[in-house]
């Protein structure tokens, strides 16, 4: 059985779609170093290989590759270990990571000439043991459902935003369903589902625990001029105490949760699942359940479909080339 039959058959329900062939936009690649030569190289079986097929890249990527080896010198060679390409709609950052020190490097002097290699605006991110340094930034700009989004390589960025498109439309199809109040979202990231799905509530409060997360999505709702999200800076363990009312927290100081009515929840946990928080989830009515690892969203459902009923299932190929998926959940209360 392919990846695809291997998921749909742990769940009790038929899978409504499966999207495939999402390019990879976000991509990593070790470096194979021989006499002078410098290759791209994966990894298989814990060895490193050269000789491997590219088409599971973006176009803009896997054009942009070859280039960017061709015009390394060797000061942009020497200690470098890995090269991670980032493409957005409008951006293109290439960050280069070396076993050496690097404050001293000009790497603007080398702009001008790798700017050239791309239609795409270039970001060059030099990086190394608690030093780095960006030219001219390390903003990716993405535009995506009449939404402009900012974030940078330190966000977490789903491999493929192409198919990112695919999962948006989803979470959005599921907001339509049933009559919408307000929204509570966990793990919101910079804010990918957050301002797509705004338009569809009242109002909408967003928690994160990465800082740099929240400020991308405080800026991102300014650029956007969207006033009806609420961030706070929480992990999920502290939403569930917020909301029980454990303890008071500084970072809600500016939000009163009383004043929300939350009839939809959307969730899109790390890969080790929602764990104590799935009692969390359980008090609303409508659940978007993003997952990218089936095997603790099976754990998390067995646990949800007590109170809620599995009413969508699909299945999004982010990680093209691997064995992994993305699933989405949509569940009602019963």
């Amino acid at each position: 059985m392919n990846k695809f039959e291997l998921v749909c058959k742990e769940f009790n329900i038929p899978c409504e779609k499966i999207y495939e062939n999402g390019l990879r936009t976000r991509v990593n690649f070790a470096l194979y170093k021989d006499n002078g030569k410098i290759s791209y190289a994966m990894f298989k079986d814990k060895c490193k290989i050269t000789d491997f097929d590219t088409s599971f890249i973006c176009d803009e990527i896997r054009d942009f590759m070859p280039k960017l080896l061709e015009n390394l010198d060797e000061a942009l060679k020497d200690k470098l270990f890995e090269i991670r390409f980032f493409k957005s709609f409008y951006t293109l950052n290439v960050l280069l990571l070396y076993h050496k020190d690097i404050k001293e490097f000009k790497i603007g002097n080398y702009y001008k000439k790798l700017s050239k290699l791309t239609k795409l605006k270039l970001n060059i991110i030099m990086q190394s043991r608690k030093q780095r340094i960006a030219y001219p930034n390390d903003i990716l700009e993405h535009f995506s459902n009449g939404i402009k989004y900012e974030f940078n390589d330190e966000c977490f960025i789903q491999p493929s935003l192409l198919m990112n498109e695919k999962m948006l439309e989803f979470a959005i199809s599921c907001a339509k369903v049933k009559p919408n109040a307000d929204l509570l979202e966990l793990y919101c990231g910079y804010g990918n589902f957050t301002l797509a799905l705004a338009p569809y509530f009242k109002k909408v409060f967003a928690t994160e625990l990465s800082k740099k997360n929240v400020e991308f999505l405080n800026t991102n709702c300014k650029i956007n001029n969207t006033n009806n999200i609420y961030t706070a800076r929480l992990k999920d363990s502290e939403v569930k105490d917020a909301f029980n009312k454990v303890r008071a927290f500084n970072r809600l100081k500016h939000i009163n949760l009383d004043d929300f009515c939350f009839s939809h929840i959307l969730i899109d946990p790390p890969r080790c699942g929602l764990g104590e928080c799935v009692e969390l989830v359980k008090n609303y009515d409508n659940i978007i359940y993003i997952s990218c690892n089936p095997l603790t969203a099976k754990i998390d459902l067995e646990k949800l479909c007590k109170t809620h009923e599995l009413k969508r299932f699909v299945l999004f190929d982010q990680f093209i080339n691997s064995e992994h998926l993305e699933c989405g959940f949509y569940l009602e209360r019963m």
